[in-house]
């Protein structure tokens, strides 16, 4: 009796964190999307930004293995970057054969008045949490983007 007590229980909080989890995955594209509405981007080029600032100037084929873009979307993507002055191709410094993809201007401070409010409440919930609860919290989104972006990646190999 108590076994079944405990696997209904399991699988009530189960289905509780991947019902957030969805909840949380809808509320970020929506948020990024109106965000990217705002600064006359797309989604996409809004992430786009995100992915260079995080990882710095790239050649188009590691911004496809960061975003898990296809090659020609990737160009695309670029080309429209670039049309909006937001991009910029540049020959690699030391391997003159390579392109890279670098931001131009302040991509942070232009976006920075748009995230006040979001990131004040975040700070302010991530507050009531203990530091093991935040380790803990780390690394399942850690570990979540993780397997979303592998699976991303994978739905390319699936049958359409």
């Amino acid at each position: 009796m108590q076994l079944d007590q405990d696997s209904d229980a399991r699988r009530a909080l189960l289905e509780a964190v991947f019902g957030s989890g969805r909840e949380l995955s809808t509320a970020a594209v929506m948020f990024h999307t109106k965000l990217s509405e705002l600064r006359g981007l797309s989604a996409t080029e809004g992430k786009a930004i995100e992915i260079l600032l995080r990882f710095g100037p790239m050649t188009a084929g590691e911004f496809g293995q960061h975003s898990g873009l296809a090659p020609a979307s990737v160009t695309g993507l670029m080309q429209r970057l670039e049309t909006k002055g937001i991009a910029r191709r540049v020959k690699h410094d030391e391997d003159k054969r390579k392109v890279l993809i670098e931001l131009i201007g302040d991509q942070v401070t232009a976006a920075t008045p748009y995230f006040v409010d979001f990131m004040s409440g975040l700070s302010g919930l991530l507050e009531a949490y203990s530091d093991d609860e935040l380790r803990v919290i780390a690394d399942y989104s850690s570990r979540a983007a993780e397997i979303q972006k592998n699976a991303a990646a994978r739905l390319g190999e699936l049958p359409g």
